[in-house]
Formats: structure tokens, sequence, C-alpha cells
């Protein structure tokens, strides 16, 4: 670089890909009830840091964004994109949904955004399907289904107006799932996803990040691993920790402290992970990932928040 030429500016792509480091996201207090942006003001100050992506969630009919969705995003102070994770029905079946039994649905849902939120956001559609497969022919729900549930979603939406979603396909990323043998045939195809995540959770198996993106078992050997899977079968794609958490161990306190001083010490092995979005909460399904359960961890955690490798990209103003 010749003298006096500054380096090129951190950037976002119109995939929402940063230029440099990633984002860092949350989803706030979940299963407590707390609206949205009273939970994200509780979380961001508790980690001492503002979050670039939060996480929400819809089913069924509900319209999004809401207002109180809307008001996170557009802050002035800290603009911030929202990842909204939609299960168009929970009473259809994926064959139903790719049959147009909830293109009205679609269609509402395709008229709301275009009038509340041009932005550009995330979205992922019925996320984590793989237990939710039921193999066999009629069922309705075989994962050949799901992808084409995925794809007529996705492609509805754009024909119906709205370009401004970024897509997400989110898989379990466990390993005893994605050695099954049609764990290849759940992915839509590249036309319509975006961006590739997972939702790991450092369980007894887990004991750092390297472990928590990378989950391997013995008993299924033939699996690398989430993020080594998807560098071969996704070149180049951004992938996202759309869902992570470390649980509050009661017969190891310092669990959680240990664990997060790990992603902070490896996370910039995996350039690929453009987004890591932590799942908050006293009450999640396998115990309580709260990051701050404990002194040690939340003195870590906030450590981790204000890492220059979750600050060097700027959330584009809506």
């Amino acid at each position: 670089m010749p003298a006096g030429t500054a380096a090129p500016a951190c950037a976002v792509t119109d995939k929402l890909i940063p230029s440099c480091g990633a984002w860092w996201g949350v989803a706030p207090e979940i299963f407590t009830g707390a609206p949205v942006d009273k939970a994200l003001h509780r979380a961001e100050t508790r980690m001492g840091a503002r979050a670039d992506v939060v996480h929400v969630y819809h089913r069924g009919k509900e319209l999004f964004p809401t207002r109180r969705e809307i008001a996170v995003a557009r802050d002035p102070a800290h603009p911030r994109l929202l990842l909204v994770n939609w299960k168009p029905s929970v009473d259809r079946t994926w064959a139903e949904i790719a049959d147009g039994a909830v293109d009205g649905r679609i269609d509402r849902l395709a008229a709301h955004i275009r009038r509340v939120f041009p932005d550009r956001f995330f979205l992922t559609i019925h996320h984590e399907p793989e237990d939710d497969v039921r193999p066999g022919p009629g069922s309705g729900m075989e994962a050949a289904d799901y992808a084409a549930m995925y794809r007529h979603v996705v492609l509805r939406l754009r024909e119906k107006g709205v370009r401004n979603a970024v897509t997400v396909m989110t898989y379990m990323g466990a390993p005893n799932w994605a050695s099954k043998p049609w764990f290849e045939e759940l992915y839509p195809g590249d036309d319509v996803v975006d961006w590739v995540a997972m939702d790991p959770y450092a369980d007894d198996r887990v004991r750092d990040f390297d472990g928590l993106v990378n989950k391997t078992r013995p008993d299924y050997p033939r699996w690398p691993g989430f993020y080594r899977w998807t560098q071969l079968r996704f070149p180049g794609k951004p992938v996202m920790v759309a869902e992570w958490g470390a649980f509050l161990r009661g017969e190891d306190r310092a669990f959680q402290r240990a664990f997060f001083e790990s992603v902070h010490t490896q996370v910039r092995r995996y350039p690929q992970i453009k987004a890591l979005v932590y799942f908050d909460s006293p009450r999640a399904p396998r115990g309580d990932t709260r990051f701050d359960a404990e002194p040690e961890a939340g003195r870590a955690f906030s450590a981790l928040a204000r890492d220059p490798h979750f600050r060097s990209t700027s959330v584009p103003l809506p």
C-alpha cells in the first residue's frame, strides 16, 4: 500500500456479511415473557456492550417485525439487525406448506413487511428441522419435504415483493442427526439460502469453543464436525452460530467462565463464522444459559462482547 493511503474501511455486503470480524448478537431473556426491547436493554446492560443482531421468534399467523422489534432495529444510537426465526405453521406438514396450504398467510406477511420494514434483516425458516423429520413416504415431513417447504416460502415471499430478507438455513448441527442418511436432503439450495447456521450448546460433551462448533462423537465417526462440514459443503458461504449457550453446571461452577474465555482465544480460527448470537435464558430446555449466572462468567462474557473481533464492522443505518 502506498505511503499515506488509508486501509479500506470495514463494510457490509448486501447479504449482511461484515468484511471484518463477525456480528455479535443475542436472543435476550428467552422464556421469561419479557418484551424484546426491555429484555434487550437489560441484556446489553448486563454484558456491558451492545448487540449487533437480535434474535426473535415467531410462528404461524404472527406478523413480523413487530413495533417493538422495529424500534430495536432502528435505534438511532445503536441500530441493530433482526434475526427473525419463523415457523410458518405448527399444524401443517412441510409437504402441505410446499403445496400452498398457507400461501394466504405468506402473502399477508409479505404485504406487512413491504409496508412497515424495508430494511434488510435475517430470516430463518423452521429452524432445527432435524428432529422433526419423519422418514417414510406420505408423512409430509421427510427431509426433501423440508427443502421443498423452505424453497416455497422464500420464493413466495420474493414473488410478493420481499427482497430485503437475507435467508438463513439453521441446522441443529448435532452429530447424531447429521449422520442420518437423509441429512443432505434438507438443504433447499444455494439460490434460496444466503447463510448457513448452526445451533450448538455446550453440554457435558463440550469443553471449549472448538468442541462447540465442531462437535464430533466416537459413535458417529464419519461426521467431521459442523464447521468442517460447511467448509467442505459450502466453501465461501458465511456461517452463523444462530443460537449458542453454555449451561450453568452445578458440579463445575467455573465452567461457563472457562468456556467464554475459550471463545475469546479460539474464535479467530473460524474465519467463515460471521455472526455469533447467544441464547440467554434462565429456563432453556436443558438448563440455565444466562451468561452472568455466575459473576466470573459474567465478567468473561462482557470481555468477550467487547472483543475487537465483534466491534470492527458497524451495523449499517436503516
